[in-house]
């Protein structure tokens, strides 16, 4: 019988999509192949100690996406505690705290201090497999300002937008803003997911407490034009030859596509697949692959685009590390294009263990070309008779 490969599931994190992350994590470990993987559950409370879990039993109102939390108790008793006794995941992450090493990680973090690089560049300097992407595309799918600008580079379409900073926000007028992107439009922390603290406004006197919503969770935010047209996303798997899933559609019954509405069912359609017509898939499908390589993204991401009556695409937002609950919409879309979620994750781990391997092949140290020279044996001087 070969070896059952060695996952670890990291979920939880210092963040406000920490519930989220609880129930992506449920979902996944509950899919897995159990003949092909031991599972390793690690889990970062909201303070940022990191824990060890047996199993899922570590989770309270584990299906409620309110009220899910872990279970204080099992942290008291956990003794792997790892950022107290360790001093450093790292120790942990790397076996000395399991007793045999990880051979690969699954980030179910969402938001900052999951999804945004941090963990990501711990996973690298731990040399341990990850699913998802690196460093850099986490660190700019996090960053709607930096994603943005560099898409508009790219040549891929974005919707008009301004970006405030904390301490000077204040210098620009409404009246300036509405000039340039339009009334209404939509408030945004830079770096935020699931839709925690958006606002749209409609008008003045609602502009300071939206701007004040938004800085609450970040000290960057977009202003940002509001499109109108069908909302549609696309999954995308893969590394350097990604594949995309049949575009799904969310029809909201609201202003925009709340927290509410993702994650607790409150008056959103889902449509998987999206009826749309042939050429649209195919645009739609092949704009999702070029945003995800303009971003130097592996492993997998959503696009989240527009789709205007004129039909003009509009790319709205990636997630580098897409929900992974019962009801979203990653998993979803592949299931409707004819991957079940089991296969969905093998394939991920395999993805992040093919990149591993490849990433071990590079040289990591460098030998001069004078030290070269210097080696090689002493050539005699050619004496002409001319």
């Amino acid at each position: 019988m070969s070896k059952k490969i060695r996952v670890g599931v990291l979920f939880g994190g210092r963040s406000a999509e920490h519930e989220i992350s609880l129930l992506s994590a449920k979902t996944i470990v509950e899919a897995m192949d159990k003949e092909k993987y031991e599972i390793v559950l690690i889990g970062i409370n909201k303070s940022g100690e990191w824990f060890l879990h047996s199993d899922l039993t570590c989770l309270s109102n584990a299906s409620d996406p309110k009220k899910i939390h872990f279970k204080k108790e099992n942290e008291k008793e956990n003794v792997a505690l790892v950022a107290k006794e360790m001093g450093n995941p790292l120790v942990s992450l790397t076996g000395k705290a399991l007793n045999c090493p990880l051979d690969v990680i699954f980030p179910a973090l969402h938001g900052p201090y999951g999804e945004d690089g941090t963990v990501q560049g711990l996973l690298k300097l731990a040399n341990i497999p990850f699913v998802g992407a690196g460093v850099l595309a986490s660190a700019i799918g996090m960053d709607k300002d930096v994603m943005k600008r560099l898409l508009r580079d790219a040549g891929i379409p974005v919707a008009q937008f301004l970006t405030l900073q904390e301490h000077s926000y204040k210098s620009v007028s409404f009246e300036h803003i509405q000039t340039t992107v339009g009334l209404p439009f939509f408030v945004k922390p830079a770096n935020a997911g699931s839709s925690i603290g958006i606002s749209k406004v409609k008008n003045r006197s609602e502009f300071e407490e939206k701007i004040a919503l938004a800085f609450q969770f970040d000290r960057k935010i977009l202003i940002e034009e509001c499109i109108t047209g069908r909302e549609i996303e696309c999954s995308v798997i893969g590394n350097e030859t990604p594949l995309t899933s049949l575009p799904g559609e969310i029809i909201s019954a609201h202003e925009f596509h709340s927290y509410e509405e993702k994650y607790l069912g409150h008056g959103a359609i889902f449509k998987y697949p999206a009826y749309l017509k042939p050429n649209e898939i195919s645009a739609l499908q092949a704009l999702a692959v070029k945003t995800y390589q303009a971003l130097c993204c592996e492993g997998m991401g959503r696009v989240d685009m527009f789709l205007k009556p004129d039909g003009q695409i509009i790319v709205n937002e990636i997630n580098t590390i897409p929900g992974f609950t019962s009801t979203s919409a990653y998993p979803k879309m592949w299931e409707a294009s004819g991957l079940g979620l089991s296969d969905l994750i093998n394939q991920l781990i395999v993805l992040a263990l093919e990149r591993f391997k490849k990433e071990q092949g590079l040289k990591t140290t460098f030998k001069s070309v004078e030290a070269d020279l210097s080696a090689a044996p002493k050539m005699q001087p050619v004496v002409s008779d001319l």
